[in-house]
């Protein structure tokens, strides 16, 4: 990938994006642009790279794909004039924008699992991660995006997993894949930003309409233990997970969502 090429692509009014770096291979993208985040650096830091060696996703599971397979990027956020509160909703955004961007760009037509894996079918093609950091500039978040992108059957980690070259793909070149969801992530991010982080009427709508998870029956696997199961029934103001459950009414703001079959 060609920074100053992917760079001029980038130029767009109001885009976000100040620095962009794409090393042959570094361990892991979000810890390059988490250690910047700590010493201060500006909104805008993009790390992208073909090759990951120490990638981390959710729960702490780490992986390696095999080099030119995927790609990894992780950009630097900093929406201080949006309340706290509102920061759940930057990780449902970026799967709003990964989704629309991998549409766009590869024709895949991807969808959401509650809160933001990117699925084919129920086969996984790309993962976010998001965390905040705290440093000398203040908080920030740092967005971290992984993509499955001409990994064979045989390279995948997982059963559940696939690729966009598995998925024929129209688009396979991992440089246009990152221009594609820098486009997306961008635009969605400076819309959300300025309207104080107020998924209305925009976010929300564009998220439910994106997540196959809503409107049928799940089992989230709480992070302290325990699980809730019933009818997913949509998305509260807060990004939560609203779930129809035989104890009634149920908010989810954090776990494994797993979806079910009828009857399950």
């Amino acid at each position: 990938m060609d920074a100053d090429r992917i760079a001029a692509q980038l130029r767009r009014p109001g885009a976000p994006w100040t620095r962009l770096l794409v090393p042959a291979t570094t361990p892991s993208t979000s810890a390059d642009v988490a250690a910047a985040a700590r010493d201060g650096a500006p909104e805008g830091l993009v790390v992208a790279t073909e090759h990951q060696s120490a990638g981390r996703g959710r729960l702490d599971r780490r992986w390696e794909a095999a080099s030119g397979s995927g790609l990894a990027v992780s950009v630097l956020l900093r929406p201080g004039a949006v309340p706290a509160a509102r920061w759940p909703w930057l990780p449902l955004l970026t799967g709003v924008a990964v989704q629309a961007a991998l549409r766009a760009v590869t024709g895949v037509e991807a969808r959401l699992k509650w809160p933001n894996d990117v699925l084919v079918g129920e086969k996984k093609v790309a993962g976010i991660l998001l965390e905040r950091v705290d440093g000398l500039a203040g908080p920030a978040a740092v967005v971290g995006i992984g993509v499955n992108v001409s990994m064979t059957a045989q390279q995948l980690p997982v059963p559940h997993a696939t690729s966009l070259l598995l998925e024929d793909a129209i688009e396979l070149d991992p440089e246009r894949v990152l221009v594609g969801l820098l486009l997306h992530l961008g635009e969605a991010y400076a819309t959300w930003r300025d309207a104080a982080g107020d998924p209305q009427p925009w976010l929300r709508h564009a998220y439910t309409d994106a997540c196959s998870s809503i409107g049928i029956r799940v089992r989230a696997e709480l992070p302290g233990g325990g699980e809730v199961t019933g009818q997913a029934t949509g998305i509260d103001e807060l990004g939560r997970l609203v779930v129809a459950s035989a104890d009634g009414r149920m908010v989810v703001g954090a776990g494994e969502v797993v979806h079910l079959r009828t009857g399950s």
